[in-house]
């Protein structure tokens, strides 16, 4: 059961970025998804027009373009999706190192006393 933030709408769980492996995917997946927006705007300025435009021709430069987008997340990246990964990562080293003092503090003190 996940608790939804009444103003945002945001899921406040965060149980599901758990994982160093979960969030690079996560990355690798906004990365795509960035670059095929990317893709997609440079296609809508037209420059030139293509002698054989067509509906159907469009929708499979589409699905190339999603291709094309997901490869290079993949195997050559901009570093947006890195950098996200990145900064998920130091919001939950932080949220672990915030819990680890306190718990430090108590067994510190049980100790000398």
């Amino acid at each position: 059961m996940s608790i939804i933030g009444s103003t945002t709408g945001i899921d406040a769980d965060t149980s599901r970025l758990g994982g160093e492996k979960n969030l690079k995917a996560a990355g690798e997946r906004f990365e795509a998804v960035f670059t095929g927006m990317m893709l997609k705007s440079m296609r809508k300025t037209k420059l030139a027009e293509t002698l054989f435009e067509s509906k159907a021709a469009d929708q499979f430069r589409d699905m190339w373009d999603q291709k094309v987008a997901e490869s290079m997340a993949v195997s050559t990246p901009l570093g947006i999706g890195k950098a996200m990964t990145d900064f998920l990562m130091k919001g939950q080293g932080a949220n672990s190192t915030e819990a680890a003092p306190a718990s430090a503090v108590t067994s510190g003190e049980g100790k000398n006393g």
